[in-house]
């Protein structure tokens, strides 16, 4: 193995366990908590963030390294990004209108939150701080989503088990919801010394 590959093999764990946007960084929670009550729907948007995130921080990249930096504009990075981000899902909204027009409405107002959400935005303004190349950037935006896709799977696979459960009146809800995400964060701080970038 090249130590090209264990750079991006580093790359693509850091983003999906180590550094994990939601249990490490608490990034992203609006739609995690909105979106992982039933595992169709995290499965969903798990679909749908991650191929936007992808899709969106490639052409982030290109924009900065041949746009921004020869024009010395990179301080509108933030707002090129999130126009970007909104296009991808302004399309992936239309898409799913009519290929699954019952997860689409399930989704609900979530789905229209992807464009100015953190972790979509984080993963451009990493890249670009980091100074990461294509590859490096595709492998980021990769790991960050399934990481992502990986948090709302566990979390809707729990919060299922706990409807059939006895939950005391007052953690019902929510509060159990965030109790149960500060523990399984706890346990993805385990990751932490696992690689060293």
């Amino acid at each position: 193995m090249s130590n090209e590959s264990i750079r991006l093999f580093q790359l693509f764990i850091s983003a999906s366990l180590i550094n994990n946007f939601v249990f490490t960084r608490f990034l992203g929670l609006c739609i995690f908590f909105g979106v992982s009550k039933k595992m169709e729907t995290a499965i969903g948007m798990s679909i749908t963030f991650t191929a936007v995130m992808v899709i969106s921080s490639a052409i982030s990249w290109f924009l900065f390294n041949y746009l921004m930096i020869p024009m010395n504009i990179t301080f509108l990075k933030i707002v090129v990004f999130i126009g970007v981000v909104a296009t991808f899902v302004q399309a992936s909204d239309t898409i799913m209108r009519k290929v699954a027009p019952t997860l689409y409405y399930k989704l609900g107002v979530y789905l229209a939150l992807i464009a100015t959400n953190c972790i979509i935005l984080a993963v451009p303004l990493i890249s670009s701080d980091e100074g990461y190349s294509f590859i490096e950037t595709l492998v980021f935006g990769l790991g960050s989503g399934l990481g992502f896709g990986l948090a709302l799977t566990i979390m809707a696979s729990i919060r299922e088990k706990l409807e059939l459960s006895i939950v005391p009146r007052p953690f019902q809800g929510l509060p159990i919801a965030f109790i149960v995400t500060g523990l399984i964060a706890l346990a993805f701080t385990g990751f932490s010394g696992l690689l060293t970038l």
